[in-house]
């Protein structure tokens, strides 16, 4: 990647009011990670330039994760914390490089990612707003790394804000327009992540610029060029951390089209290549189950949760236990869920989707449906759609429920992936609205999607399709019953609560992650897994 050279800090002397005592907070108070405070030299008194990278915090493995970082590619985990500890120690002497501070931040980012320990976001957040008052002027990386932490933090508005304006200073570095292919994404907005995605591949054809494309291909339904473009970011990943995130992404798409045994082999070479591939632990833990093999999983899913905490994790094993009628161990990992989320909640993640979806199979599906009304009036993303819709059922509102589930799979407007999950939703939720042909036709599809989709549900989603039965003799119903079945749907969804438009908000606010609601359950003990 190309980066500009930093242009010297303007003196105090000229500057605004706001510029001004922008530049003395961040010359008095400066904070140092790990709790040493450092104080800035005074206003008006220049320290010496900082001196050439080679002589700064670049030298051999910390080098290889700098450029990694601020190109937004993968990096080890080892390699970011030898990163972090350089810049650190660096950045106690050198307080006005902008840009080291800008990678600092980039680097805490991927640090909490990595671990799923969101106390690594506001130190991000911190750093970056540092290299922002240094360098308020001609600092995308800044811009670039504060539009991958929103990410993170699952805010795609502000996300949205920051890389539109890392773009629009910096047209040419490629890193923001991946950012802003997540932000578009989260935020239901398909076709400005279609174009994003065309700009990002005329500025860059690398392995990081191919699994973006499968991202987004992958969620048009379009499984083939998916699986090729990730083919082509594996063979040409520079490092073993880049590779063994793109097997991993290969393998949840073999896992997605209901081949475990591919799968699986994806998600143990990411592990050869890269032991810390701790979301590859999890992926070996749903195609282990598939397969079967319910102590390994068990045991894959545990390896995950203790290097890689994260919520989702927990009620995947919470789920597999159930299905192995282990209620009590089902109940530590929904414990474990509700605490996941609060500890997140600090370091400013929004898990609203989350909570709705936990909440809707696993605890008050009141409670489910408010959240998930809240992130759709934000975020009205396929995944909200179908959450929410599948919340409505489980609260007894299954007219409104059918209008969600349908935008979810609905085509013309982003609902191309084809999920297992999404189908048993939607077929479950006509059932229950006596549309019994659509019914059977959505539980068939999830099974031939994925027939492993969910160690809870898929065994659910047979059983039904077992009771419906076979359909009557006069056969299927007609186009013109199906386009007016789902017109009624659309219909339905229309007439709930529509998302509230983009704020145009400074992007230098910080919009407040939502809190999750809290819970005083007692923690129950696990008993012996059989």
């Amino acid at each position: 990647m190309e980066i500009e050279q930093q242009q010297p800090l303007p003196s105090e002397r000229g500057l605004s009011p706001v510029a001004r005592r922008a530049l003395i907070g961040a010359i008095t108070g400066c904070f140092v990670l790990g709790g040493v405070l450092m104080l800035l030299p005074p206003a008006g008194r220049e320290p010496a330039a900082p001196p050439a990278p080679a002589a700064g915090p670049m030298a051999g493995p910390v080098a290889q994760a700098k450029a990694a970082v601020g190109a937004g590619v993968p990096v080890a985990l080892p390699a970011l914390a030898a990163l972090v500890t350089d810049h650190e120690t660096y950045l106690r002497t050198h307080p006005r490089d902008a840009r080291s501070w800008a990678v600092l931040g980039a680097a805490y980012v991927a640090q909490g990612k990595g671990t799923a320990d969101a106390a690594y976001f506001p130190k991000a957040e911190e750093a970056l707003r540092t290299s922002l008052n240094v360098a308020p002027r001609r600092n995308a990386e800044a811009l670039g790394a504060l539009a991958a932490l929103a990410n993170a933090r699952g805010d795609y508005r502000e996300a949205k804000q920051w890389g539109e304006a890392a773009v629009k200073m910096a047209p040419k570095q490629w890193p923001a327009y991946a950012q802003l292919i997540d932000a578009y994404d989260g935020l239901g907005d398909y076709k400005a992540t279609g174009k994003t995605l065309d700009k990002l591949l005329g500025l860059r054809a690398g392995p990081a610029a191919a699994a973006r494309a499968a991202q987004v291909y992958r969620a048009r339904g379009w499984r083939e060029d998916a699986a090729a473009a990730i083919a082509d970011a594996t063979a040409r990943a520079g490092t073993p951390a880049e590779q063994a995130v793109y097997w991993q992404q290969a393998g949840e798409l073999a896992w997605e089209r209901g081949d475990p045994e591919q799968a699986l082999r994806y998600f143990e070479t990411a592990l050869r290549t890269d032991p810390d591939r701790h979301a590859a632990l999890a992926g070996q833990g749903r195609a282990l189950a598939a397969l079967g093999r319910t102590s390994d999983a068990v045991n894959a899913y545990r390896a995950a949760l203790a290097k890689q905490p994260l919520a989702a994790y927990a009620v995947e094993l919470g789920e597999l236990y159930e299905s192995q009628g282990l209620g009590g161990a089902a109940q530590v990992q929904y414990y474990l869920v509700r605490e996941r989320v609060r500890q997140d909640a600090a370091g400013g993640v929004n898990n609203r989707l989350v909570v709705g979806q936990f909440e809707a199979d696993h605890g008050d599906a009141e409670v489910a449906v408010r959240e998930l009304r809240e992130e759709w009036k934000r975020q009205p993303s396929i995944r909200v759609a179908d959450a929410l819709g599948w919340a409505l059922h489980r609260a007894g509102q299954d007219q409104e429920a059918l209008g969600f589930a349908t935008k979810a799979m609905d085509k013309e407007h982003g609902g191309g992936v084809r999920s297992a999950l999404y189908a048993y939703h939607r077929g479950e939720i006509e059932r229950a609205l006596d549309q019994l042909a659509p019914a059977r036709r959505h539980l068939a599809e999830a099974l031939r999607i994925n027939p492993h989709f969910s160690p809870w549900f898929a065994p659910m989603a047979k059983e039904t399709l077992t009771e419906l039965g076979e359909p009557p003799a006069e056969g299927p119903p007609s186009d013109e019953e199906v386009e007016a079945a789902e017109a009624e749907a659309a219909e339905a969804a229309e007439a709930s609560e529509e998302p509230e438009a983009a704020e145009s908000a400074d992007p230098a606010e910080t919009v407040p992650a939502p809190v999750p609601p809290s819970t005083s359950t007692p923690v129950p003990q696990e008993p012996e897994a059989r």
